[in-house]
């Protein structure tokens, strides 16, 4: 027993069941281009081919006209939710659940979108008005990085609102129409050891220097680094917990042997709670400390390149690639890495 495709009509289905009774379902796409079944009834309730057809053509015609869909597709929307209701619920349960300032989280919510579709009902945001977004963003010179992100973080709202059960059609940038826009991220640029040593000979800033030691020892991100506490500095075994932001998860990096003396001075100086760059509870702004560090870097290396030559331009990021290209130097196997 089951579907067997109807001669008669193309999108109709009947499946046979064990006790000789047939059940008809129509098969459609949606709005944004998603393949959809409905069961209609069972041919004992007195459901036909014929009616299955008409269901359909109604569907299909509401869907061009962009009408509501019928009572048997999804039941009339009583409630409006908004871009922005989703966006509260969704940050509210990822300060709970990776214990970040949410201040940050916030900050991840791209201000375009907000102001783009932000008290918009979800269920008027769609693939095509998505796809005029990206175009519109496109055409404002936006780099293509920064559309990406903006575009992907609106699909993981709609795949939020999914979950919890606040939208019930699928998600209209997971669609063949909207695809992500080509990126070069190759970052060539890494520091020398002498360049490494140059940066520190201009370094008159304890905080700063710390940032920079931790970063090219653990090769973590701007966040990651800032985000470290008292807490999470194991002088016995000379670890250091990792939160790896962008995944949501943990992870442990070592601790140089040159920078354990100071460490043995500085720690009990701080509460558990206190992060270890800045020395306070309160975590040092990421915006601060990439003014800092560009003023250090822009005399150094950048005269001269244009802002947007990502391959050769030192960043803070560039610390973290030092990191990965030093364990390729000394011959550390890229899968380890």
């Amino acid at each position: 027993m089951g579907f067997v495709n109807s001669k008669k009509y193309d999108g109709v289905q009947l499946y046979h069941k064990s006790n000789k009774d047939v059940s008809y379902y129509i098969r459609y796409k949606d709005e944004n281009g998603k393949l959809r079944r409905i069961k209609i009834g069972d041919k004992s309730k007195g459901i036909t081919e014929n009616y299955c057809y008409q269901k359909r053509a109604e569907i299909l015609n509401n869907i061009r006209l962009g009408e509501e869909p019928p009572a048997l597709a999804r039941k009339k929307k009583k409630v409006v939710i908004t871009l922005d209701e989703i966006g509260d619920k969704y940050f509210k349960i990822r300060e709970v659940h990776i214990n970040v300032d949410v201040k940050y989280i916030l900050k991840n919510y791209p201000k375009r979108l907000r102001e783009k579709f932000g008290k918009d009902d979800i269920d008027t945001i769609t693939t095509d008005r998505i796809f005029d977004f990206q175009i519109e963003l496109k055409k404002k010179g936006w780099a293509n990085s920064t559309i990406n992100y903006t575009i992907n973080f609106l699909a993981r709202l709609f795949n939020f609102a999914i979950e919890e059960e606040l939208y019930h059609k699928s998600n209209p940038v997971k669609h063949k129409k909207i695809k992500n826009l080509k990126v070069n991220n190759e970052r060539e640029r890494y520091l020398t050891s002498q360049e490494i040593k140059l940066v520190y000979a201009n370094i008159n800033d304890d905080t700063l220097k710390l940032f920079t030691e931790l970063a090219l020892a653990t090769g973590g991100r701007l966040e990651t680094i800032l985000q470290i506490q008292a807490k999470d500095i194991n002088l016995t075994d000379k670890m250091i917990t990792l939160k790896d932001l962008k995944n949501n998860s943990n992870y442990k990096g070592f601790i140089p042997s040159h920078l354990l003396p100071y460490l043995r001075e500085y720690l009990p100086t701080l509460s558990v709670n206190d992060y270890i760059v800045g020395g306070k509870n309160i975590k040092y702004p990421d915006r601060t400390m990439r003014r800092k560090m560009k003023n250090i870097f822009d005399p150094l290396f950048n005269e001269g390149l244009d802002s947007k030559d990502a391959k050769n331009r030192v960043v803070i990021h560039t610390l973290r690639h030092t990191f990965a290209s030093h364990l390729a130097i000394n011959g550390t196997p890229i899968f380890t890495i």
